[in-house]
């Protein structure tokens, strides 16, 4: 352990926000992370949700001695083969029907922006409706349509942004109504008020499909069914933030196989570059012509960049080849299993619920009330990390405590016993803590 190193930190980055460690890190593999003093930690995250197929995994650090030997960057206006042969394997293999045409980034907060962008010149409108719970990145517009944190403080929003309730089946806002009429109520209730405010330049509705920061929420089926009649009917755009959702993650090739459901326009992030800088949207060629004739730009200095479309190939090749759609549908049932043999034995497991390999544990003082249990979820978390593992916990007092849990889709059936195992010990030793602290006198 350097710790002149450790100071440096402190001294000379910005903290940015999210969740830190006291360690500094050097290396990954796999499920596993390995901190400054050699102590391996098991990786529930995969990274920022990034490494899809494991950290590091040889595919892509082959991927990355070929752009080596190819190319790293080039003039933006240079379209490199390698980004011509992604795009053709996107639009066969990866999107949904119809959406053929796509534009290659680099993170999810810039796939948004595009979208967004595309949908305001293809509409001329520029009103964006979003729902609550949502997030979408820290870019202007992006920011703007999230709202599952992080809006204060920054001065005024790009205008023109709605929101409407999200859909949340174990906590309906609408008591008396199930998670799926509340849902479907929300939704009817969310779009008379836009209606009502709305000037009539409508551009589009974005909806992270399974909400993953508002508390890894998975909507009905019907409510997507009718959030995709509710853009038509009103001549909008239907956006797709598949950031978490696509490439395999949920088990199948992303959300609108899941839901049924074909967006207007999908964006593309985190899963799709294995850990490298890589994003895309994806949309129709009548979009494409209509936008390119109205002079539609994001010409930025890495748009088609070789070096993460290479990676991106490889990690396309790999999930294919390593069946690993099938696998987050297997491991992450067997992952499910092993939760919810948890929540059997602890009331305070509340919920369990997501798809494929991207799950959600809702801590609660009370499974009858569903009283949020924000003080378990953050003394579990730490435990969870000195006991060798590491996870996300969303903490919002109006959503809940909630741990999400997505590890690498490479992830072996001994990893994720052992992160459960983890997760087990961490729960007890937190409950038995916070009764011990209970008793103590005043």
């Amino acid at each position: 352990m350097d710790t002149q190193l450790r100071e440096a930190a402190k001294e000379f980055l910005v903290r940015y926000g999210g969740d830190t460690f006291p360690s500094l890190f050097r290396s990954a593999r796999g499920c596993v992370v390995t901190d400054d003093t050699g102590r391996e930690i098991l990786d529930f995250t995969s990274g920022q949700m990034c490494a899809t197929i494991g950290h590091n995994h040889p595919a892509i650090v082959q991927a990355v001695q070929e752009a080596g030997e190819k190319a790293y960057h080039m003039f933006s206006g240079m379209i490199p083969e390698v980004v011509a042969r992604l795009a053709q394997t996107m639009a066969r293999d990866w999107m949904p029907r119809g959406l053929s045409k796509s534009i290659f980034i680099n993170t999810g907060s810039e796939s948004n922006e595009v979208a967004l962008r595309m949908a305001k010149m293809y509409t001329q409108g520029f009103e964006i409706l979003a729902v609550g719970g949502s997030w979408h990145g820290v870019t202007g517009a992006a920011s703007a349509a999230s709202f599952a944190s992080d809006r204060k403080g920054y001065g005024v929003h790009v205008p023109g942004v709605f929101v409407m309730p999200e859909p949340n089946m174990y906590r309906p806002y609408i008591q008396g109504l199930d998670g799926e009429a509340s849902a479907l109520a929300c939704l009817e209730l969310g779009l008379k008020m836009y209606d009502m405010a709305s000037t009539g330049r409508r551009a589009a509705i974005i909806i992270e499909p399974i909400i993953s920061a508002g508390g890894v929420l998975v909507p009905p089926r019907s409510y997507m069914q009718a959030l995709r009649k509710a853009a038509d009917e009103r001549g909008m755009l239907l956006i797709f933030d598949e950031a978490q959702t696509a490439f395999g993650r949920i088990g199948h090739r992303h959300a609108a196989d899941f839901f049924g459901v074909t967006p207007d326009i999908m964006a593309v992030s985190k899963t799709m570059g294995g850990g490298l800088p890589l994003a895309a949207v994806s949309t129709t060629p009548k979009i494409e012509e209509d936008i390119h004739a109205k002079g539609f730009t994001f010409y930025t200095s890495h748009v088609s960049d070789p070096l993460p479309a290479t990676v991106g190939l490889a990690v396309l090749r790999t999930i294919q080849q390593e069946r690993l759609i099938e696998r987050a549908q297997s491991m992450g049932a067997y992952l499910r299993q092993r939760l919810e043999e948890l929540q059997s034995r602890y009331e305070a497991i509340g919920d369990v619920r997501g798809e494929g390999m991207l799950l959600g544990v809702e801590l609660v003082k009370s499974r009858e009330t569903r009283e949020p249990y924000h003080a378990l979820g953050a003394i579990t978390t730490q435990r969870c990390y000195e006991l060798g593992l590491s996870m996300n916990i969303r903490r919002r007092p109006e959503r809940g405590s909630v741990w999400r849990i997505a590890p690498p889709l490479t992830a072996t059936q001994s990893e994720i016993d052992r992160g459960v195992d983890i997760l087990d010990e961490a729960l007890r030793l937190s409950l038995d803590e916070i009764a011990r602290n209970r008793l103590v006198p005043a």
